[in-house]
């Protein structure tokens, strides 16, 4: 990319730090209010959003700055624009970002599926599907393990971020005081919905149990009888939503240059 160009993927990027934003923030309210609309996870934020004025744009805005988003990750994993370096801390946090990307490639994907109408599609056991379907490769099994591994390598980093603040290293000075704060809960429920979802991964994987896949929702209906813990984690992706939009405004992202795209493992 050239300069221009890496300030057009940055300016999408951003874009993509709001629209995570609209839906953790949407989801937790979903979680709070009437706690089974969560169930579908951001199928059912982008259901809601389909009803209210401007939410097809919305959705085909937020499908672009999540699909930009995804790139983002892909490109840190594979490419390390952020230099966590491929030592085992490095790789760990590297993995973390591949399944990241993974993630918001597919909530992106399902934007776009309520964005052009198709409902039905886009929403009711996709996670199950997506596994079983994966599980069929002659790779399958490996392939959905790695990305486990990748959600639980997350679930730790948020959980580290959640005690230590190390994210603010990212957000550039000027950001608002409180947004420290905020990210620390946010990344805490995080912490908590990735482990659920990692774990559902490699019991899938490696313990031919795919009805136990956990998707966004499936994870956080999964604390629904935990009646504290799920009130928490329900506010804590809230705040994460809101995290996220301050992100989108103070995030530190790198230049990325045509050099920067050769993969470094």
């Amino acid at each position: 990319m050239d300069v221009d160009k890496s300030k057009q993927f940055i300016t999408l990027v951003r874009l993509g730090y709001a629209a995570r934003g609209v839906t953790y923030i949407l989801l937790g309210y979903l979680a709070l209010s009437t706690r089974g609309a969560a169930k579908e996870g951001a199928s059912s934020v982008y259901d809601y959003l389909q009803e209210v004025p401007f939410g097809t744009p919305l959705l085909w805005i937020i499908a672009l700055g999540l699909l930009a988003y995804a790139a983002f990750k892909y490109v840190s994993a594979f490419a390390d624009i952020q230099h966590r370096g491929s030592d085992g801390k490095g790789l760990a946090k590297r993995i973390g970002d591949a399944a990241s990307g993974v993630a918001h490639t597919f909530l992106a994907y399902a934007a776009y599926q309520f964005a052009t109408g198709d409902k039905q599609a886009a929403s009711g056991g996709q996670s199950q599907e997506m596994a079983s379907g994966v599980l069929a490769w002659e790779v399958g099994a490996v392939i959905i393990g790695i990305v486990g591994l990748g959600f639980l390598a997350g679930a730790f980093m948020q959980g580290k971020n959640a005690v230590t603040g190390d994210f603010m290293k990212h957000i550039a000075g000027r950001a608002p005081s409180a947004v420290e704060a905020v990210g620390r809960a946010g990344s805490a429920a995080r912490a908590v919905v990735f482990a659920l979802i990692g774990w559902s991964l490699i019991q899938s994987a490696w313990l031919s149990q795919s009805e136990r896949v956990s998707g966004l929702g499936e994870a956080i209906m999964g604390l629904r009888d935990n009646g504290v813990i799920y009130t928490l984690v329900a506010i804590g992706l809230l705040m994460f939503g809101v995290f996220s939009l301050v992100t989108a405004r103070y995030r530190i992202i790198p230049d990325i240059r045509k050099g920067d795209l050769k993969p470094k493992l």
